[in-house]
């Protein structure tokens, strides 16, 4: 039985203060709540949000993740420094970190199987642009995405991998993917994933959905047969849109 996991990508937003005052507020909100709940701050604010879920139901998450575990990389964060930090869990593969930072496939897949090396859970980031759909190219570009960044990875490490399906024009955009479109797409990613590792595992993922989720249209996504939670951006950041769509599920 799949458990619905909601997470918030903060992006680059909230101060380490900011983090730490919001958390305080949210937790005691979602401290009943019988999902997955995650947070994912800037590096700048792991210490200090880290800090203020300590005793919480709220997981802490880290943006990204360096593809080395040390040394002359300017500007990385590595796996041990985030481990340090609390964090247990890792946003790789995210379409900004592709589109405006040129990460590519290998790059992401190096990523993922040094995070699920140093015992991180992984959410893997995959979803289409707004040309590719147009051209018909929505299914091929996702599950390419998809298998790239699963490659080399184990079965017995498919329990430490949760996927998010973005379709990157529905991200801040205000435009959402309609719920059974959605669906449609977290279906063909768990037939892929079955295809790879088995109906077991296919049925055993946990993926989200990630694109323009907010409060009121949470709970209509979130009621499809293969959507297991949301990767939440604009809307994490406001406690009260926040957990209403912890509280949709």
């Amino acid at each position: 039985m799949r458990n619905y996991y909601i997470a918030g990508n903060w992006k680059m937003n909230k101060t380490p203060s900011e983090g730490a005052a919001f958390v305080k507020e949210l937790a005691p909100k979602v401290a009943g709540a019988k999902v997955k709940v995650l947070v994912a701050p800037s590096f700048a604010a792991l210490q200090a949000v880290g800090d203020a879920l300590k005793g919480t139901n709220v997981l802490l998450g880290a943006q990204n993740m360096a593809a080395e575990e040390s040394g002359a990389h300017t500007g990385e964060v590595s796996p041990a420094m985030l481990k340090d930090l609390g964090v247990k869990v890792v946003i790789l593969g995210h379409s900004e970190r592709r589109a405006i930072y040129g990460e590519t496939d290998q790059l992401i897949n190096k990523k993922v199987k040094l995070a699920l090396a140093q015992g991180f859970e992984v959410i893997l980031c995959v979803g289409e642009t707004l040309p590719e759909r147009e051209s018909g190219k929505a299914v091929s570009v996702t599950l390419g995405q998809l298998s790239a960044g699963l490659k080399d990875v184990q079965a017995e490490e498919m329990k430490n991998i949760v996927i998010a399906y973005e379709p990157v024009w529905a991200i801040g955009t205000g435009k959402t993917a309609t719920p059974q479109d959605a669906d449609d797409m977290h279906k063909e990613i768990r037939q892929n994933i079955g295809s790879l590792y088995g109906p077991p595992a296919a049925e055993a993922v946990v993926i989200q959905y990630g694109g323009s989720v907010k409060p009121d249209n949470a709970k209509e996504l979130l009621s499809m047969p293969n959507i297991d939670g949301a990767l939440v951006g604009g809307a994490s950041l406001k406690v009260s849109d926040f957990e209403a769509i912890v509280k949709a599920v």
